[in-house]
């Protein structure tokens, strides 16, 4: 039984890479990034000392090492938490501060929260109360991220290994063999090769009873983009249990921008085929366990559908799960300024309490190519910065996850690496540009940011771990939101504001989350536009002539369902349908300019 109606989604590559440690035995799902496997490897160590467990080093030298580290640690993880959880359970005379914990943070809605009031206000036996928990209690999910895209091919003694021991699925193989009963989240796209090689772990298939051990959630933008992914692994006997819904540009981290499609129109689109897409998935599964010769479920499979990116408010979150009727809302950026559930430095937690509007940008710094949300300032950027003033651009390139460029060499390099900033300029200075173009393409090769590094730094100084060879620096991917909380929470405080208790946003200038997005869509396409200055040719202009078409769509869809709306933001509908005005007002205005191109 899920006990909360959110989530905390994964964050950077360290942010929440020991969030379930620090939650899931209070019933909160979390996500662990199994991009770094150094970086779980040094905080299992870590914690084995802290907790006095027996610590066997998986060096590189030892055969399959990623994945064993990533198997090592997820179990750990998962005794640890386990344990934690027991003892919160092990009642004697009184209730410990945990257990009154896991019952405080729960909305006042849950059904839970009330019978445990009723069964301890009254002639309460103790016996009793221990069985309620025993039978009642659950912990939340410990969950991994698995980015598909990031699958490195690697090499021993200069021979080149098969695929399986590629990044990504050496990830899903250690995840495959953790003792974990929970769920695999694939983001970054489709890897055809990857998904086929879920088929070869039992755990990810159905039982007759339709029980999956470990689950499958795909990370997507659009239907489309869904219902392809969900065949593909349908037709070979998977499930894909989860469909997590994030926002193209209104969420943290790495931002896949949709061709101008609005997060309310494909949250009713999935709200509206759940049942069509469920059936004709079930469908291709069933045919496909039939032809394995493998058990089909008695009954029908369900389908979670979650959202995630710029929900800040609790009458946000309430109308995703009323209006769209989603399962879970993912509440990421927040949860960076709540220590109880996050791993994050002090000084970028500083950062991040300061930032502004002004501070929070999409930038191109990802070596993936992928616009990715930024802190200026941030301490990676100012290391970045400092290479460049010396002349020596580009990072030494210590752990290689984002090698994936294989422009120069035989063997894939990082594109924000030194090796490949030398070589890129080199290639530069031979054009024989004008000097304002050459500094505009020679900008566009320095900007890359080592950011696989960077973005797991942070566990590392909040640890007191050696960062000799990563350095110091850290890159932090907080959402536009951000710029509204502007406190350290407690967890306490952060759960009592998802559901309406207390108001952490002191702000009262926040837009609403979807006028948030549609701005952000629309200075996305502003600078699609000004790309297109020196010169044009007709698959820009279409590309951006669909974006501007599926834009308006975007608002009419809005204004319609603003206006039919009769109690939810009440307060604030007359602010969202100016704002709808307004930006209707940009469109056109871009519109002239593309027609004019």
């Amino acid at each position: 039984m899920k006990l909360h109606s959110f989530h905390i989604p994964v964050m950077g590559i360290g942010f929440t890479i020991d969030t379930p440690l620090k939650v899931s035995y209070l019933g909160i799902d979390s996500v662990i990034s199994l991009v770094d496997d150094i970086l779980l490897e040094k905080l299992r160590k870590m914690y084995c000392e802290r907790f006095e467990i027996p610590y066997n080093e998986i060096s590189e030298s030892i055969e399959d090492f990623r994945a064993k580290r990533i198997t090592s640690y997820l179990n750990l993880i998962n005794n640890l938490a386990e344990n934690k959880f027991n003892q919160l359970k092990n009642i004697t005379n009184e209730y410990s501060n945990e257990l009154k914990q896991y019952f405080n943070i729960l909305p006042d809605t849950s059904e839970l929260k009330q019978r445990f009031k009723n069964i301890t206000s009254n002639d309460f036996s103790l016996k009793g109360v221990r069985n309620f928990i025993d039978t009642n209690l659950s912990m939340g999910s410990i969950d991994v991220n698995i980015m598909t895209k990031v699958d490195k091919e690697n090499y021993r003694k200069k021979e080149k290994l098969p695929t399986e021991y590629n990044d990504a699925h050496a990830a899903l193989r250690g995840y495959a063999n953790s003792d974990l009963s929970s769920s695999v989240i694939l983001s970054a796209g489709m890897n055809p090769r990857l998904y086929s090689y879920i088929e070869e772990f039992e755990d990810f298939y159905p039982n007759e009873n339709g029980e999956i051990k470990k689950k499958i959630v795909l990370k997507v933008s659009d239907y489309r983009s869904a219902l392809i992914q969900g065949k593909f692994l349908a037709k070979k006997g998977l499930w894909v249990s989860e469909y997590r819904i994030e926002s193209g540009l209104n969420c943290g981290g790495h931002a896949f921008a949709t061709d101008g499609h609005l997060m309310g129109p494909i949250l009713a689109q999935f709200r509206d085929k759940r049942k069509e897409l469920i059936s004709e998935l079930q469908g291709i599964m069933i045919g496909a366990l039939s032809h394995k010769k493998r058990s089909i479920p008695k009954s029908s499979l369900s389908i979670k559908i979650t959202a995630q990116g710029g929900v800040g408010t609790a009458e946000e979150h309430q109308f995703l799960l009323e209006h769209y009727k989603v399962d879970s809302v993912g509440w990421g950026s927040p949860f960076l300024l709540v220590p109880e559930a996050t791993t994050v430095d002090n000084g970028t937690l500083d950062k991040l309490v300061k930032a502004k509007e002004k501070d929070l940008y999409l930038s191109n710094i990802s070596p993936l190519g992928v616009p990715f949300n930024s802190l200026k300032g941030n301490t990676k950027d100012q290391e970045k910065l400092a290479l460049i003033d010396k002349n020596r651009p580009g990072s030494s390139c210590p752990k290689k996850y984002v090698a994936l460029n294989k422009e120069f060499t035989e063997k894939a390099i990082c594109t924000a690496s030194r090796q490949y900033q030398h070589i890129k300029i080199k290639e530069l200075e031979k054009k024989q540009l004008s000097e304002q173009e050459y500094q505009i393409q020679y900008n566009k090769i320095v900007e890359k940011s080592c950011a696989c590094v960077g973005l797991g730094t942070s566990a590392l100084l909040k640890y007191n771990l050696d960062t000799k060879t990563e350095g110091e620096g850290v890159s932090v991917c907080p959402g536009p939101n951000m710029a509204y909380f502007s406190k350290i929470m407690s967890l306490k405080e952060i759960t009592s504001h998802i559901y309406g208790n207390s108001n952490e946003v002191e702000r009262i200038d926040r837009p609403n989350m979807f006028i948030k997005e549609l701005t952000i869509y629309i200075d996305y396409l502003k600078n699609k536009l000004e790309e297109t200055k020196f010169s044009v040719d007709e698959k820009q202009k279409k590309y951006l002539s669909v974006f501007i078409k599926n834009l308006k769509e975007g608002v009419s869809y809005y204004e319609n369902m603003f206006n039919s709306l009769e109690i939810d933001f009440k307060a604030s509908k007359s602010q969202v349908l100016f704002d709808l005005i307004k930006s209707k007002d940009s469109i056109n205005q871009i519109n002239l300019e593309i027609d004019n191109l």
